[in-house]
């Protein structure tokens, strides 16, 4: 075996075509599944996209580094499924552009944490999270609560995403600041803007407690409170196996 990798080296084009033929069978292994995708993906009709808000506070939450410490993606092991929910279904991650799914867990699983806590919660928890939980390593994230949203490129960031399959209107493109600036404001006119475009079901509220101004405690808490709520799929396969 030794022999033949020696005599390989002393041989650059045959040591090439080498590396290139066992890196394709790693590459066939990723890309094959992908042309099976619409059978391996399960259907769910009644899911949603990201308003403008929520895919805002995503957007931070990347930024900031959160999927390092927290992964997305609930196992199908009996210990995970006990401890956090329903296992994750691909097609909760279908308009996951990156997805989030990781593997380390330096705090706990993020798939179902969507209303599991009050916005109230979060907002003190992300200012300060030993308030909440004494023996947090996290670290604070106090200035969200102190700046104000950006939403003028939101647009530009729902093209984008339709860009990758994402089904978002052109209504829904054209009225995203205006969306953000909605759900962070029940009393506004833009409020029903939202429920139009995107389902009754959407809260609509002060995420961060501050109706009025748009801040990204709004966005970032706005996400997660959606996560493993876009679509019941998850609940409803698990309903269905019982």
């Amino acid at each position: 075996m030794f022999g033949l990798h020696y005599r390989l080296e002393r041989k650059a084009i045959g040591l090439v075509l080498a590396i290139i033929g066992v890196a394709s069978i790693g590459g066939l292994v990723e890309i094959a599944p992908l042309f099976t995708i619409h059978q391996t993906v399960e259907a769910a009709p009644g899911m949603r996209v990201y308003t403008p808000l929520e895919l805002a506070g995503r957007n931070i939450y990347i930024r900031e580094g959160c999927y390092a410490c927290h992964s997305q993606m609930i196992r199908t092991l009996r210990d995970e499924v006990e401890r956090y929910g329903p296992y994750s279904l691909a097609v909760e991650s279908k308009y996951d552009h990156p997805m989030l799914w990781g593997s380390k867990r330096t705090g706990p699983d993020l798939a179902r944490i969507g209303e599991k806590y009050s916005d109230a919660w979060h907002v003190a928890h992300l200012n300060n999270p030993r308030d909440v939980v004494p023996v947090s390593i996290m670290p604070a994230y106090a200035w969200l609560s102190r700046t104000d949203l950006r939403t003028d490129d939101l647009g530009a960031h729902l093209k984008a995403m339709r860009a990758v399959g994402v089904p978002y209107t052109d209504d829904m493109i054209a009225n995203a600041a205006a969306d953000a600036y909605g759900q962070a404001t029940p009393d506004s006119p833009a409020a029903d803007g939202v429920t139009a475009r995107y389902g009754k079901a959407t809260a609509v509220r002060a995420f961060d407690g501050t109706p009025g101004r748009l801040t990204e405690m709004d966005a970032v808490v706005a996400y997660l409170q959606i996560l493993g709520r876009l679509t019941d799929a998850a609940h409803t396969t698990t309903a269905a196996k019982e």
